[in-house]
């Protein structure tokens, strides 16, 4: 069984009449809705709907309710890469930001541009990263509404980034994530070495952390959700996806969106609510 999740401003399902296979649910009105429909019916639905602000994916409806939710944080759960804005800081983010650019694109490996770009940052204040995290790191709209709503449904939220451990601590914190993993920055008590601790946490250990989860809180992937912008995060999407859970590509690149199993492209982080079909009366708003 399948849905047709539709979720925009001014969704309605009149414009998909004859599309699907009963009576739409409405989930928030005139904001998102499910149609029960056929897997064929997704090609259908977004050429119908084409240049309008709508995310259309078709969601399966077995164990639809999400118990694990495995998030990216830099341009996922958080407004910005806080590696370019600590490079910014230092006067080198157009260099940076190239790097990061082509490795979220999948131009790069991962490990080898992380490097890279931490060796650029030698020698910078300690005092660079709390600065950026003040002024420049915000929760994206719906993170705390969703965090709030899935742990309330009994999600355990797992924040896994290929950034830095300062930021994935603060930002878990302050979302509402049980727990969180990111890379480590080497410094003498006042600047930055130049190095990032050893191993890596890249594109594998997203799929790692994904694979515990499961087994620790001993689920089935149908009922997981990963989600990403980025190459390093195409793993876990795609082990989510190919097994009947979600895998979502939040405002990604081309190459995860082709890997995903749902896009969100026009709304904010409650979609991935709509995506589990929650209703409006359903979800705490928090934000």
């Amino acid at each position: 069984m399948f849905v047709l999740n539709v979720i925009g401003k001014g969704a309605d399902p009149s414009l998909f009449a004859g599309i699907g296979d009963g009576a739409p649910t409405i989930l928030s009105a005139g904001h998102a809705f499910d149609l029960p429909a056929a897997e064929s019916a997704l090609a259908l639905a977004r050429r119908r709907a084409q240049g309008l602000p709508l995310d259309i994916n078709l969601v399966p409806t077995h164990k639809r309710r999400k118990k694990l939710l495995v998030a990216d944080m830099d341009s996922t759960i958080i407004n910005v890469e806080c590696l370019d804005e600590l490079a910014d800081i230092a006067g080198l983010k157009r260099d940076v930001a190239a790097i990061t650019e082509r490795a979220m694109r999948g131009e790069l490996e991962f490990e080898a541009a992380l490097i890279e770009r931490v060796g650029m940052l030698k020698g910078l204040e300690v005092k660079a990263l709390e600065k950026t995290y003040i002024e420049r790191v915000r929760l994206n709209p719906g993170a705390r509404s969703m965090l709030a709503t899935m742990r309330a449904h009994g999600a355990h939220t797992i924040l896994v980034s290929g950034g830095f451990g300062y930021f994935t601590k603060k930002v878990a914190q302050a979302a509402g994530f049980h727990d969180e993993r990111g890379n480590i920055l080497l410094d003498d008590g006042e600047r930055l070495t130049g190095e990032v601790a050893m191993p890596i946490l890249g594109r594998h250990a997203k799929l790692q952390t994904l694979e515990e989860a499961v087994a620790d809180r001993k689920l089935d992937f149908a009922e997981t959700l990963a989600v990403g912008d980025g190459a390093n995060d195409l793993a876990m999407i795609r082990r989510a996806a190919e097994n009947g859970g979600l895998g979502v590509a939040y405002h990604a690149k081309p190459v995860v969106a082709d890997a995903a199993s749902a896009a969100i492209n026009h709304n904010d982080l409650t979609a991935l609510l709509y995506l589990q079909g929650y209703r409006d009366s359903e979800i705490l708003r928090a934000e």
